[in-house]
């Protein structure tokens, strides 16, 4: 992929932070704020999806709300070994016609 050089303005202690971060890391700032900036449009994107979801079908209900917490936090608890995360839960699916 090319890349191309841009000027952005941030907060100085934001950008302080963030180079502390990327230290850590090993990797150059310019792909930490990078990757935040393509995790930022993935979250977009996922919540378009989700809006189109429910236009279609309706609101989330509570059950499937908690149910998707529940599986979020398994998620995360298999994905970062057990840190911060409580992966008890159930799993809900809702069952629609023509899906």
């Amino acid at each position: 992929m090319a890349t191309k050089k841009v000027t952005i303005a941030l907060d100085g202690s934001l950008v302080e932070v963030l180079a502390g971060a990327a230290e850590e890391e090993g990797i150059p700032l310019s792909r930490l704020v990078a990757g935040a900036a393509e995790r930022e449009l993935r979250l977009r994107a996922g919540r378009a999806v989700v809006q189109q979801w429910q236009a279609e079908h309706g609101a989330f209900i509570p059950e499937e709300l908690a149910a998707a917490r529940a599986e979020m936090a398994a998620a995360d608890a298999e994905h970062l070994g057990g840190l911060g995360a409580s992966a008890a839960g159930t799993s809900s699916t809702r069952t629609t016609s023509g899906c």
